[in-house]
């Protein structure tokens, strides 16, 4: 029953019932720190790197063995359990914990922490977890702070980042370290931590519903990213009560709409399904604009991609796969452009990654066309699966193992650069294919333009037929 202001509702059902929550009037914290999971068992995903017997496990159940506890660097996106980790470890044993934020600590703070861990260790046989989020805004002079009191031990330093720890971490740290890679949950994954914070006392108590459509939606824009996806169902949860007249008496839970959700994160709802119809007809609609030089509308697709949740990297691939077949040697720097763009897309990730791949769809629509490497490729192929093409000609033929010259490898053979232009007049191709061969037919759009005359000139000091 929901009776009086939507706010004390909200207020109500986020708190829960359980008396050692939050005291009454006591400002919440927000959603996604309520729902933190507090044991192994309630973390979502992250399967390979908590199985049973890893360093992290054992780390965080209190047994790393008789030299004790190593240190542990984590790497993830955002929204994947750095932090809850960290605190899981610090439960253990009754470790004493400490945070910092490499924003805002200075190299005084962590030796501040260091001596306090020293004394702590000395006095009363307590370990000291420190935490340390964002450890590659940490300067090499402020990591080399923390070698001391990680190689002695004096902390069982826990340090999270989401940039590679190869470049962000100094060399000596990283070898005293455990490094953790974490992935971004599966939606599937996303759709348990929003059904979990909906039901559980400390999120909304079961005094909301999600509606099946809302929840898609929250999991589509969250992009594996836990703590997004539990910020925008608070946020919906707060429109939603909002709609809930003063005083109105409601049966049952107040309903999460898609509508609510669109209106509390402004982002509407992209209909699109990454394993069905839709996950293919828009990146055939990307690669077709791109192809028909419609740069507004490739870049609309490639935002409708993202903004769905796709994988960067599948678009990235499809860009790389069109800078060859659709661009080919009418713009040869559009391949370059596109495989930069992807190892780029691999190493920064999401919300940077747009505009890596933004260029790269720029400079695929806008460069001249030409598919004659992909049709020259092809039509190669179709004559090899017809069985045309002979044996290699003897003189192109290894010369380079015992009784290749008694078989008559390499003879006659001309080496190109022996020639005053660079070209030796010899045959190339197999037999049955001298003289009727012409795969590749230059266009004469963009620096292909310049390809055609050199090829054609080619040929003609090349073949002797």
């Amino acid at each position: 029953m929901v009776n009086g202001d939507g706010d004390d509702l909200f207020a109500e059902a986020s708190r829960g019932r359980a008396g050692d929550r939050m005291p009454t009037g006591a400002a919440l914290p927000p959603l996604a720190v309520r729902m933190r999971p507090r044991s192994l068992e309630e973390v979502r995903g992250q399967g390979s790197v908590l199985r049973a017997g890893s360093p992290l496990r054992r780390l965080i159940e209190g047994s790393a063995g008789a030299a004790g506890p190593l240190s542990a660097i984590i790497w993830g996106p955002p929204g994947t359990g750095k932090t809850t980790l960290a605190h899981l470890v610090a439960t253990a044993a009754d470790r004493r914990f400490v945070e910092l934020s490499a924003v805002t600590a200075g190299v005084k703070d962590v030796r501040q922490v260091m001596d306090q861990a020293a004394r702590d260790r000395d006095l009363y046989d307590r370990q000291t977890v420190l935490f340390l989020d964002e450890i590659h805004r940490f300067t090499k002079a402020q990591q080399d702070a923390l070698l001391p009191g990680v190689e002695n031990r004096q902390v069982i330093l826990v340090a999270a980042t989401t940039e590679n720890p190869s470049f962000s971490v100094i060399a000596p740290l990283l070898s005293r370290s455990m490094l953790i890679t974490l992935g971004s949950l599966t939606d599937e994954e996303v759709a348990e931590v929003l059904d979990s914070a909906v039901s559980d006392d400390r999120g909304l108590s079961g005094e909301l519903s999600l509606a099946d459509d809302a929840r898609d939606h929250l999991v589509r824009i969250a992009g594996g990213d836990a703590r997004r996806a539990l910020t925008s169902l608070e946020a919906a949860a707060g429109v939603a009560l909002d709609e809930v007249a003063p005083g109105a008496d409601v049966d049952g839970p107040v309903e999460i709409t898609l509508a609510h959700t669109e209106q509390a994160v402004a982002h509407a709802s992209v209909r699109y399904d990454k394993t069905g119809d839709q996950h293919y007809d828009v990146a055939s609609a990307l690669i077709k604009s791109m192809r028909g030089s419609d740069v507004d509308a490739a870049l609309h697709y490639l935002a409708r991609m993202l903004e769905a949740g796709e994988d960067p990297r599948f678009i990235a691939r499809r860009i790389v796969i069109s800078a060859s077949e659709d661009v080919g040697m009418g713009d040869p720097t559009a391949l370059q452009t596109a495989v930069a763009a992807m190892h780029a897309v691999a190493q920064i990730g999401m919300p940077e990654a747009r505009i890596i791949l933004a260029q790269a769809v720029v400079h695929n629509a806008l460069a001249p066309k030409s598919n004659a490497a992909y049709t020259a490729i092809n039509e190669a192929i179709a004559d090899v699966r017809a069985g045309r093409g002979g044996a290699v000609p003897p003189h192109l033929r290894g010369s380079g193992y015992a009784g290749a010259a008694r078989l008559g490898h390499g003879d006659g053979y001309v080496y190109a650069h022996s020639e005053p232009d660079g070209v030796a007049r010899q045959d190339y191709l197999p037999e049955d294919l001298q003289g009727q061969t012409d795969y590749y037919r230059p266009t004469d759009r963009g620096f292909e333009e310049r390809l055609g005359p050199r090829w054609s000139w080619l040929k003609g000091r090349i073949r002797r037929s």
